[in-house]
């Protein structure tokens, strides 16, 4: 693998970029102590940050709940005027908000701008849905009757997010909530500050330029505590938490149990099946993409590769010499198609996965190392890995959040889908074939069990347009597009009688 060490910044020439870019975004930054923003290109420290505390998270919600109240009378389409106008800045502002996303997540410069790209696209679905919000008649079975589905505002979003796509999901879930009468409280993740107060400082902006109350959305910044207090705080209508499913775990029950309302985007461990019909260019820039992109730290990130016997050999071979051919390191440098890992523990859990999978049988074709930089010996640059196994192993049944891609074959389709139904997780998943029959059998209810299933593409790259979420330790939930906008709604079930007549259901008779 080839690298672009030699084009990579400083710590100082970082931090005076995003410095840079908050002052572009309008953003303040509240320097002091309890949290480190820090950058995965040189794995040091950029500045330190005032932490909020659980008792200034308690203050949001309740300021959050206040401007619901005014906020949920507010008609929704002047309501998509506020996601309008955030919208418009984010396509002013994109190159600023990108440079954060690279400098804090470590993303390719391409990738953070796909990110801001998808935020875009998000403001201008929500805006659309602002003058969509559809309820139906339903037919009485009374004469004089008629039974209508209404929705309605729910209440304060809390929104938990984590760092692989610092501003991408926050805006999913804050532009659908906005325009549906929600207001949001959003803790990000502690490995991406600086990212969120650019992200707030631009929805602020648009708030106060269309008369929207400040309050619609607030911005926590600190530790697990205050994630904790959305999650257990009965004020907090709906709770949206992206992360692991271990995170899920917790969450889920504890929202539960006030009867809370919880929208979880958990853990992926996604495979893609390539048949022996398949067009094998086509698959192999597909597979690339979608395991080694953002360094293998997307939840879609492709894990598991099934394969037809009869085209094994051909394919692994080709992605064994793209994944040689891959440039590792600066993420700011056009050349670069893979950055640095979020952090050692990141590298700790592939080393660990990689260990177990040789212990198991398996081989390591290409990759797996550490590429070690005198100029930035703190950060951790990981060389994405193909490993080749005979079975499908209880580790690879496991999550591991790193560029490691299991190659296995098959002989039947069954057989393919059987595997990829095999793990606890049902995110993503693809089929590359020319058979008509085989990707139908893929996509029907016999195939795949996840809640995003393509053809002859990657199980990466989502489009706003459709619902983004997936089944079983995934968590059930939805966001985005297609109809998740009623996540963040309440129906009620009205019965209007006009007949001047009081009659029962069901042919009851009372008095």
């Amino acid at each position: 693998m080839t690298d672009t060490f030699d084009s990579l910044p400083s710590t100082e020439d970082l931090r005076t970029r995003a410095l840079d870019a908050l002052t572009r975004l309008g953003a303040t930054v509240p320097e002091g102590e309890g949290l480190r923003a820090r950058t995965p290109i040189t794995g040091e420290d950029l500045l330190g940050l005032r932490a909020d505390t659980p008792e200034a998270a308690e203050d949001a919600v309740s300021a959050a709940r206040a401007a619901f109240i005014c906020w949920r009378t507010t008609p929704a389409p002047q309501r998509g005027q506020l996601v309008r106008r955030l919208g418009e800045l984010l396509r002013e502002h994109k190159a600023a908000l990108a440079e954060l996303i690279t400098i804090e997540a470590g993303k390719i410069h391409s990738e953070a701008l796909g990110e801001v790209q998808e935020m875009i696209d998000i403001c201008d679905f929500a805006v659309g849905l602002s003058r969509q919000l559809y309820g139906r008649t339903i037919a009485s079975e009374r004469p004089g009757h008629r039974l209508a589905e209404t929705w309605h505002p729910l209440g304060v979003v809390g929104v938990i997010s984590a760092f692989n796509f610092p501003a991408a999901v926050w805006s999913w879930n804050t532009a659908v909530a906005l325009v549906c009468g929600d207001t949001v409280v959003w803790k990000p993740s502690e490995l991406t500050p600086l990212t969120s107060l650019g992200c707030a400082a631009l929805l602020a902006r648009a708030a106060e330029e269309v008369g929207a109350p400040a309050d619609v959305h607030r911005l926590l910044l600190g530790d697990r505590t205050l994630a904790e207090v959305l999650v257990d705080d009965h004020r907090v209508a709906l709770v949206s938490a992206t992360g692991s499913t271990r995170m899920g775990r917790e969450v889920g029950p504890r929202v539960a149990a006030r009867f809370g309302r919880s929208l979880l985007e958990l853990g992926g461990n996604n495979a893609a099946v390539v048949t022996s019909s398949a067009d094998v260019d086509l698959a192999v820039r597909g597979i690339v993409f979608a395991a080694a992109g953002t360094a293998g730290q997307r939840c879609t990130t492709l894990r598991r590769l099934i394969v037809h016997t009869d085209v094994a050999d051909q394919l692994t071979d080709r992605l064994v010499a793209a994944y040689r051919h891959l440039t590792l390191g600066n993420p700011f440098d056009s050349r670069t198609l893979v950055g640095p890992l979020i952090s050692a523990d990141s590298y700790r859990a592939m080393q660990d996965t990689l260990g177990a999978v040789r212990a198991d049988g398996g081989e390591v074709l290409v990759g797996g190392g550490r590429n070690l930089n005198s100029q930035a010996p703190q950060a951790v640059y990981a060389e994405p890995a193909i490993v080749h196994l005979d079975r499908q192993t209880d580790r690879v049944r496991q999550e591991t959040f790193a560029p490691i891609l299991h190659v296995l074959t098959y002989s039947d389709l069954d057989e393919a889908i059987a595997l990829q139904n095999d793990v606890p997780q049902g995110l993503s998943s693809s089929i590359f074939t020319n058979d008509q029959r085989e990707a139908e059998y893929f996509l029907s209810a016999e195939g795949s069990d996840c809640g995003i299933s393509n053809v002859n593409i990657g199980t990466s790259g989502a489009e706003i347009g459709g619902a983004f979420g997936g089944e079983k330790d995934t968590g059930g939930g939805r966001e985005s597009g297609s109809d998740a906008w009623r996540a963040y709604m309440r129906s009620a079930t009205n019965t209007i009688n006009y007949s001047g007549r009081l009659t029962l259901a069901q042919n009851v008779n009372f008095l």
